[in-house]
């Protein structure tokens, strides 16, 4: 039987019951766009988290107070919450007596509540020196930064993020105003461009930078910092110098064997390393839970077809009667599961192409997330090959038993 003619009575068999079609075709419309939506929406997600880590500077490395047990990604003690208290200001000035340091910004950070008139607001504070603002790319749209002769003189000034600017000041130009944090008044004197959520879910729009001495001394009551930020000499390789700061610390901490460091140096490459994994993980993840959508959808075109087959038993034995093979039947019948499921792959590939795309014009639309419109090929390539495997695998028995039947006893069949 050629194949010209076992296209043309598969596609007779597929139209005479065209509800039954449509209905088993729906599970593998269903698989295959929660396939594609799910992978979008994976790589979507990483390739927004991976721009916001490399959005903060490429040559910047960071340093944690505590030690990081295990593999190097591992995370260490301070950043899962445990405060710990070895990084003082001895360790920043060994830095930038460094050839291949270019800039330091220690950091402290808390959080409180900020008032304005009637207007408050639960506030992040970071507490830092004028170089964090270029060395963090956050530009200051109206007003200016703070210089470090005024975080030097513990002057009270501050620089807030655009959407907390909204919530205390409405329409009203916040340079000038007072705003008290805890017990303490703050002068406005800037107002950052609008950012986003940060690395690690950090709001950058609701986030209020003042200078280090004041937070550490009068909001917080400590002697040592959160964290340290440095940009790399662009003379000297970024590995040669966190070797460069790892060293540099370890002599201002008397520390002579690695394995005994009380702190961690971290580069961009780690993190990117770390979120690439996560996301990597999340990615499979959420394909995992679309592919279960096919196997259910495959298992619905297997019972389908042995019901076709039942149905179908007197014509079967008709066909054979008459010279069709066991073959010819088996063709048939893998022919007709395979053009369900390449019909549902394309309705399911346009449906979740389709979907993905309202999912992004949505979040654009009505939030604040830079969203990035993923939509890999290797996606859709993906979906496509196993919407006709899913075919073929769960078609083949249907198909076996069809070509089995005796023509005899098919024919007798009511």
């Amino acid at each position: 039987m050629r194949l010209n003619d076992i296209l043309q009575t598969a596609s007779r068999g597929l139209r005479h019951a065209k509800l039954r079609s449509l209905l088993t075709m729906l599970g593998i419309v269903i698989g295959i766009g929660s396939v594609i939506l799910l992978m979008s929406i994976g790589a979507s997600a990483q390739q927004l988290i991976l721009d916001q880590v490399q959005g903060i500077g490429s040559d910047l490395i960071f340093v944690i107070p505590g030690a990081t047990k295990g593999s190097r990604l591992s995370s260490p003690a301070s950043v899962q919450g445990i405060v710990i208290k070895t990084l003082t200001e001895k360790d920043v000035d060994a830095l930038r007596r460094e050839p291949s340091v270019e800039k330091v910004a220690a950091e402290v950070r808390g959080q409180a509540k900020m008032v304005y008139e009637n207007n408050d607001a639960t506030v992040t504070y970071e507490g830092t020196s004028e170089e964090f603002f270029p060395m963090r790319n956050f530009d200051v749209v109206s007003g200016r930064p703070f210089t470090n002769s005024e975080a030097a003189s513990f002057d009270h000034v501050a620089v807030l993020g655009s959407e907390l600017t909204k919530t205390l000041f409405g329409e009203k130009d916040p340079i000038g105003k007072t705003v008290r944090l805890r017990d303490l008044t703050f002068r406005i004197i800037g107002v950052l461009e609008e950012k986003g959520v940060g690395p690690f879910g950090i709001d950058q729009d609701n986030l209020v930078i003042i200078p280090l001495l004041v937070a550490q001394k009068q909001l917080l009551g400590i002697d040592y910092y959160n964290a340290v930020t440095i940009q790399a000499n662009n003379t000297y390789t970024i590995a040669f110098t966190a070797e460069a700061i790892s060293s540099a610390i370890r002599r201002s901490h008397g520390i002579t064997n690695p394995d005994k460091d009380d702190f961690t140096v971290r580069t961009q490459e780690d993190a990117l390393s770390i979120l690439g994994n996560i996301t990597s993980v999340l990615s499979l993840f959420l394909t995992s839970i679309a592919f279960i959508s096919l196997v259910v959808g495959g298992i619905g075109i297997m019972n389908i077809m042995l019901v076709s087959v039942v149905e179908r038993t007197r014509e079967i034995g008709l066909r054979k009667a008459l010279g069709a093979t066991q073959g010819d039947i088996l063709s048939q019948f893998l022919c007709e599961s395979v053009m369900l499921t390449l019909v549902g792959g394309i309705a399911g590939i346009t449906a979740g192409s389709l979907v993905t795309i309202a999912v992004y014009l949505g979040v654009t639309q009505f939030t604040t997330i830079s969203w990035v419109l993923r939509l890999p090929l290797y996606a859709i390539l993906l979906a496509a090959a196993v919407s006709t495997i899913t075919g073929l695998a769960f078609g083949i028995y249907p198909a076996y038993r069809a070509s089995k039947l005796n023509p005899t006893d098919a024919l007798r069949y009511e």
